[in-house]
């Protein structure tokens, strides 16, 4: 998990799939600006939006996902949330989790009230 320093980068879009190429797209980059090679920045992309598709289906109505972006000298982390009616954080042995867990350094999921959050790290140069 993160600590509580301040995010770098945050982006607030509506929690509809349609805004998903706005928040790969500021993935991209702001890893591009910690100079994360290419296979780095895809692998991250589609672990981001592997995240908002466990998020998704549960947000709810009008709500918002909140993303929030911490980067480090070789290090990406990314937290996404959103409020959901009744938040169940996603099966760690299903199939999402092992993409997650396959393309990131690390993942993490938290439900906190009618909130729902996964939390993904991504060091430069690892390759799953």
């Amino acid at each position: 998990m993160i600590d509580d320093t301040a995010p770098d980068a945050e982006l607030r879009l509506p929690a509809d799939s349609a805004y998903l190429a706005v928040l790969r797209t500021a993935t991209a980059g702001l890893a591009a600006r910690i100079n994360f090679t290419l296979d780095d920045i895809e692998d991250l992309r589609i672990a981001v939006d592997e995240a908002c598709a466990i998020l998704l289906p549960q947000s709810r109505a009008g709500a918002e996902l909140q993303c929030r972006f911490w980067l480090g000298e070789a290090m990406m982390t990314v937290a996404v949330a959103t409020s959901c009616d009744n938040p169940r954080p996603p099966a760690e042995h299903g199939f999402a989790w092992r993409v997650l867990s396959a393309l990131t350094t690390q993942v993490s999921s938290s439900v906190d009230g009618d909130r729902l959050a996964l939390t993904l790290s991504r060091s430069a140069g690892r390759h799953p």
